[in-house]
């Protein structure tokens, strides 16, 4: 099986009784590469496209070509100069004697051997500067040996010869020359003119807006660039998101994210916002904002936010390019109208959980007692805050709490949901009767729940099968002493202790010696294990389970104003840090966890964070802006756009054709997600179209008998609907309608509301059909 390993010669040992815990220690690996000089004639190639994997070697040969016509002519080959390119193929056979050569190719790279692309440079420089992290840390795999790659298919898919001519493509001693020189100029003016809409200005919309201005998307006269973000910055951002300074910590992303860029290209058209993007903004990113813009490009950080940008481009009929990070691996979709799938029409697989039984009663590994500091010290720091929150803004939340059929009320007694006293000072949370037992509960094997009975270290028990019941992946835990002159249970007090004193308000203090000699005097209640607590060794169990869950924390004292909810990533070092190594050392685990723990993986469980590291965002935005020059060309076949994954830890780059959208058929009509009825709810003499005449016109004009008709969660009509009502709505306009319905009124920024549809065929048959655009102004 997968967990099968062998250990090798254990004739020396005595007999196997039970336990042990086994580590996997990986090895280092010794990789050896081939000079230079031998690895020109024998090169080992990384093949990033398997849909051109023939081209690494071709480049192999056409490069060196290309650095003989360099020594040579002292210059590089001028742009779509047909003498210039014929030279280099002549220089490149030499090289490659007796090799079968794609001249194409060859002539291909002298005509662009003047280029300079920012999104190129953006991914050729994150993938050498992880290679340099590899060679100074000795950590994940370098590239073995060789890496080449294009993008031809950036170029125009037709006519490329009359589009891209020497007139087009001479340098006209502008910043854009380098782009120029690959594309032409006319290409250069398209950019200018472009409207995008960037959304979010973390890692990947730093490099967005870095690369917008360097190839000159918005900076004519007639394009704009607008990026919108309400977060502001933090001290933290500054290792990746390098538009911003330390002088702008506090200070709005958005903002400080556009004059970074503006600075970079003073012709850059762009402004900042700081509204979310949702159905909440809907009157600020309306009608008029949407079908103004040429294209969206998201970077965003949750996959709520990119499911909707995904609905708003499906809607407005935009291209939208698609892009995320974790780690060292990436990925770029572009979503092109009419030819691909959207980005909601596959969903990646849910992240795997940890279970909650595991979590709580048996967490073998190191990454278990880290899910499960984080949960404690929301529990402790952040939940009550918010309860009290909660109570103080809502005058209802008492009586919904204590209602029998709340589910709350019937799992969780209502006292656990506010804290418990209030304290008045700093010292107040060391005296016996107050907080004091709650920060001392780490040092006591897990909660009542979890750690009690007969399941005693002294004392190895047998499940009902016979086997013993600590063996396996079940780690028995060893309870700890609560000592103040222990340096980590100190570390924990004091920094738990200063976080409650922030939540209410109360001056807190770093004088160790001080909280140490306060902690002298508290009497610690020694273990001692409950009876007649069954442990759930599964989920299915602890679901089942008909006792209600106790609670053994004290919480902080409820006081009559709003406390401070606390949790930001920056505090995991504090109370979350020590909390951590306080749990694995009671189970078991190796002292000081972090150090045997990837940082990128401890920040996702531990703060929800999705780790990002620069030299992903780098090379995952420049593949995205690759894109970004296929759309501005309006390339349709889908062949030429590319979907990109990598992990730069591997390493890996691999490419694939942007997914076809569905096609769906009614009659002799094909139709995708794309397509919609458009339908005019004003007629020829002004009045609006009613009910009676809206199914009468899907009648008439396609051929449809609408069974039900309903916009967002309102039904506004049902063949089953009774007839009283039917006859009150058949003559009623259409919006209303919608406006009784929904209880809703419809505000001067809705254009056109969207109808979904129930219909049958002529034979009475059910049939799926798109959604309706009724056009109210």
């Amino acid at each position: 099986g997968p967990y099968t390993f062998s250990i090798g010669d254990t004739s020396s040992y005595g007999d196997y009784v039970r336990g042990g815990i086994v580590t996997q220690v990986k090895m280092p690996k010794h990789i050896h590469f081939k000079r230079l000089r031998d690895a020109l004639a024998e090169p080992e190639m990384m093949v990033t496209d398997f849909g051109k994997a023939e081209r690494p070697s071709m480049l192999h040969w056409a490069w060196q070509g290309l650095h003989r016509f360099l020594r040579q002519h002292g210059r590089a080959p001028r742009p779509r100069h047909q003498g210039d390119a014929a030279e280099v193929v002549a220089l490149t056979k030499e090289v490659a004697a007796g090799a079968e050569l794609d001249e194409e190719l060859v002539r291909e790279l002298a005509f662009q051997a003047t280029g300079d692309l920012a999104p190129v440079n953006a991914f050729i420089g994150g993938l050498a500067a992880q290679e340099v992290m590899k060679a100074v840390s000795g950590k994940f795999t370098p590239i073995t040996q060789w890496l080449y790659f294009d993008a031809l298919e950036c170029l125009p898919e037709e006519n490329r010869d009359t589009l891209l001519t020497e007139e087009q493509c001479r340098p006209r001693n502008s910043r854009y020359d380098g782009q120029i020189a690959v594309f032409g100029a006319e290409l250069q003016a398209k950019l200018g003119a472009q409207k995008y809409f960037v959304v979010g200005a973390g890692a990947i919309g730093c490099e967005l807006l870095k690369n917008f201005a360097m190839v000159g998307l918005g900076c004519g006269p007639e394009g704009s660039v607008t990026v919108t973000d309400m977060d502001t910055i933090e001290k933290s951002n500054l290792n990746r998101q390098f538009l911003f300074r330390p002088w702008d910590v506090t200070k709005l992303k958005s903002e400080r994210a556009a004059a970074a860029a503006r600075e970079m290209n003073p012709a850059l058209r762009v402004s900042s916002r700081t509204d979310r993007v949702g159905p909440d903004t809907e009157r600020v990113y309306d009608d008029d904002f949407f079908e103004g813009l040429d294209g969206v490009a998201n970077a965003l950080d949750n996959v709520d936010a990119r499911l909707y940008m995904d609905r708003r481009c499906v809607y407005y009929r935009k291209p939208l390019l698609e892009s995320g990070t974790l780690g060292t691996k990436g990925n770029v979709q572009v979503v092109i109208p009419f030819l691909s799938e959207s980005y909601s029409s596959s969903q990646d697989p849910p992240e795997k959980a940890i279970p909650i039984c595991t979590l709580k009663n048996f967490p073998n590994a190191i990454e278990h007692t880290l899910q499960w500091a984080r949960d404690e010290f929301e529990g402790l720091f952040k939940q009550p805050a918010e309860n009290v929150n909660q109570y103080l803004m809502d005058p209802k939340l008492l009586e919904q709490t204590l209602h029998p059929h709340n589910s709350l009320y019937s799992h969780n007694p209502l006292y656990p949901l506010f804290p418990l006293g209030t304290p008045s000072s700093w010292s107040t949370p060391f005296t016996p009767i107050t907080p004091c037992d709650l920060l001392c509960t780490p040092f006591s094997p897990g909660t009542p729940s979890s750690w009690s009975g007969p399941f005693t270290p002294c004392d190895p028990p047998k499940t009902n099968s016979g086997t013993l019941f600590w063996s396996g992946p079940k780690r028995c835990p060893h309870p700890l002493v609560f000592d103040p002159d222990n340096p980590l249970h100190l570390d924990y007090v004091v920094a738990a202790a200063n976080l409650f004193a922030q939540s209410y308000g109360i001056a807190g203090s770093r004088d160790r010696a001080a909280v140490a000699e306060l902690l002298r005097h508290v009497r610690v209640p020694p273990f001692a294990p409950k009876a007649g607590v069954r442990i759930h060794v599964s989920d299915q169990e602890l679901q089942s389970a008909s006792a209600a869950l106790e609670y053994s924390r004290a919480y902080s004292g409820m006081c009559g104003t709003h406390t401070e909810p606390i949790w930001t990533p920056q505090r995991v070092c504090g109370a979350l840090g020590v909390l951590w190594d306080i749990q694995a050392g009671f189970w078991g685990h190796p002292p000081n966890p972090k150090s045997l723990f990837s940082v990128p993986q401890s920040k996702l469980i531990a703060g929800k964070i999705i780790p990002a590291i620069a030299t992903t965002t780098a090379a995952v935005v420049g593949l995205a802006c690759l894109e970004l020059f296929k759309l501005v060309q309006g390339h349709r076949r889908l062949s030429s756009y590319k979907n990109a994954f990598l992990n730069l830890a591997l390493p890996f780059v691999g490419f694939s054709e942007p997914l076809a959208c569905p096609r769906n058929k009614y009659y002799e009509v094909e139709w995708t997600l794309w397509d919609r009825f458009e339908v005019q709810g004003l007629q020829p003499d002004g009045q609006e179209m009613t009910l009676r005449q809206f199914l009468a016109y899907f009648k008439k004009e396609h051929r449809l008998e609408i069974t039900m008709l309903s916009q967002g969660v309102s039904m506004l009509y049902s063949f089953f609907m009774p007839a009283a009502k039917l006859r009150e709505r058949h003559d009623q306009p259409m919006t209303e309608i919608v406006t009784r319905v929904s209880k809703k009124k419809l505000g001067r920024h809705v254009k056109a509301l969207v109808f979904e549809l129930c219909c049958n065929d002529d034979s009475d048959a059910d049939i799926e059909v798109p959604y309706v655009r009724y056009t109210i102004r």
